[in-house]
Order: structure tokens, then sequence, then C-alpha cells
């Protein structure tokens, strides 16, 4: 989520982006384990309009995944009315669904900002018979059609690994999320696991930023004075907490780039461009790409099946993911989220290489 200040709660997508190609064609997913509950009443045959809704627009990650929005719409027939901003407040969230189910939509996709205080918004559309599907972060209660998301466990997974095989001994920051999203819930726990049974060595020193990019910088800046022999850094969302990483090490004379004596090395989640640049500048090392441009495209897929009354089940899909059960009973997609370092950084592959 950086080329200027980002507001105050600001809460990242949270997630990084897939080498899924934008132009793939679709078919439904999980073995081919599709079944037609009846028509899609609710949602009026798969046709009607349908609301988006995003969590925020001050991240260059939740940008990104805004302007993909349309296109995906296009490319997959769905009639996407414009999105609408929650301005990183669960509260506005609720109101904005309301609003647009008031609008008469069949159909809604939203970015959670808040596991548990997305449940009323999700019994709004329900009662009203409008399927949703929800983007990157899971609902803890509440009905969806599915959950498009990374598996996040993997990103904290893949950040503590990669820390692990440069960094022998000594301490490791991680830069959490806000808790109250299943996605700072499941990086922070898995990388502190993954730390704590492969590498006893490391010792994780941890800063709550809730996604808000002015907290990170104060609470690094701290931290690092009481700590200046931190050796890594794990950023759970590189859109909020890149550019004030940098900043506040370069204000202490502590950004060192890869290979010079001293580099702090510096794992990072989301796969936005200025991530990349921060790689091939040595600034970084790694970062795990969220896939901003498969999340539009299959949250479409999604919703447009959904108000055609299709269902899927638990398996492997066409495009290189698995649909799994949560223990909520939720489905989710579990897109894939490639970890990118100077050796594949330049592949066109990457969404973040196609962003102008």
């Amino acid at each position: 989520m950086p080329g200027r200040t980002l507001r105050k709660r600001n809460r990242s997508r949270i997630i990084g982006a897939t080498a899924v190609a934008v132009g793939a064609s679709l078919a439904l997913a999980a073995c081919g384990s599709t079944k037609d509950t009846g028509g899609g009443s609710a949602g009026g045959g798969g046709t009607g309009k349908v609301g988006v809704i995003l969590p925020l627009l001050t991240s260059p990650f939740w940008q990104s995944y805004n302007d993909y929005v349309p296109k995906m719409a296009t490319s997959e027939g769905v009639e996407a009315l414009k999105t609408v901003n929650s301005n990183s407040d669960p509260s506005q969230q609720i109101t904005d669904i309301n609003n647009e189910l008031n609008q008469g939509v069949k159909g809604l996709v939203v970015a959670p900002l808040d596991s548990a205080a997305i449940e009323a918004g999700l019994d709004q559309a329900e009662r009203k018979g409008v399927p949703v599907v929800a983007v990157d972060v899971a609902p803890d209660k509440g009905k969806v059609a599915m959950v498009v998301r990374a598996d996040n466990v993997a990103y904290g997974t893949k950040a503590c690994e990669y820390l692990g095989r440069h960094v022998t001994s000594g301490k490791v920051v991680q830069i959490m999320g806000d808790l109250a999203s299943v996605n700072g819930r499941d990086r922070s726990e898995a990388f502190r696991t993954c730390v704590k049974t492969k590498y006893p060595k490391l010792k994780v020193l941890e800063i709550p930023a809730k996604w808000e990019s002015d907290t990170a910088a104060s609470k690094l800046d701290t931290l690092l004075n009481a700590n200046p022999d931190i050796k890594g850094i794990y950023l759970q969302a590189g859109g909020v907490y890149l550019a004030p990483t940098l900043q506040t090490l370069k204000s202490k004379g502590m950004l060192k780039t890869a290979g010079q004596s001293g580099h702090i090395a510096i794992v990072s989640n989301d796969g936005i461009p200025q991530e990349f640049d921060a790689i091939r500048k040595g600034e970084i090392d790694a970062t795990v790409s969220q896939p901003a441009d498969a999340y539009a495209k299959y949250g479409m897929y999604y919703i447009k099946a959904a108000m055609e009354g299709k269902t899927f089940k638990p398996g492997p899909t066409d495009h290189d993911s698995t649909i799994v059960k949560l223990p909520s009973g939720i489905l989710e997609d579990q897109l894939p989220a490639p970890l990118v370092t100077k050796d594949n950084v330049d592949d066109p592959k990457l969404w973040g290489n196609t962003v102008k």
C-alpha cells in the first residue's frame, strides 16, 4: 500500500499479486464441481447491477484493484456500478452496503475492513436475497457465496522462511496489520509460529500498526532507538508500511542496500510497483505478491456465478488455486501469491509490472 503519506486508520490489503493472466479464460472451479441450485432467484438469473465496495483508496494496492474492477466486470459480463470507497471505516462500510441494496443491486462484491463487523452488512444482504462475494478478507460470520483471497497464512510463512534463510540469528521485527482482520491475525500468527518452529535463534519483536502508516513509522522509530541491532523486518502490507519504513531507516542512517554491511533484510506483502522498485534498488529484499488483478477477476466471476444460482465445492480449480472450506463453513478460493525477489522481479506476468 507509498508515494504519499497515508491517512490514519488505513487498512490494507491487506494483502500481494499473482501470475494469473488477466486474459485467461474462466471455467467453473473445484474439479468442475458446480451445481445449479435453481436459477439464482436472488440475482435475477445472473443479470442485474452489482455493487462493488472498497475498503480504502489511499493504498496503491487498492488503487490498482479499483482500476481492474471495471475491466474485469466487462470481461466477465457483469454490470458493475461505480465502486464505493468505505474510507477505512467499518461502520461506513455497513452504510455503504445498505445504500447499494437500496439501489436494487442484484449482487455485491465487498472487501471487508473488519472480519467481525461485516456480519451486519452481510445479514442485510441475505435478508434481501442478494448474494455477496468477499474479496481479500474472510468474514468471521455471515453468508457469502465465496471468499476470493490468497492464503494469508502462507504470506507470514514465506516471509519467515525468507528472513530465516538470510538472518541466522538476532532480532527481527514484524510490523503487523489490524488484528480485527483475519488477514492481520493469519499473517502475524503464521510468522510467529514459523520463527518459533524453524528458526529459534531469531527473536521476534512486534509492532501492532493496524494498517496505519503513521503508527508504523512512530513505533518503528521508538523500537529502533531501543534495538539498533535489528537484522530483519517483515512488513505485512507494503502499501502502507513500505514508505514509512524506508523513511524511518533512512533518517537514522540505517537504510543500507543489499550487499552492504549493516543491511537490514526486509520482506513485504502486496506486490505493488513501489515494492518492485525497492527490490531492484536493494532497499528491500522480497515481497509476497498479492493478486490485485485476480481479486477483481474472480470477484466478478464468482458474483456472476452466485447470481446464476451456481455453487462450488472444495478442491483444486483450473486457475492454479484451491477452494477450501473455512472453519465457519464459508468457501474460500485461495489464489496463488508468489514470492518476488531480485531473481524474478522483472517477470512480466506479475501484475505489479503491468501497472503504469
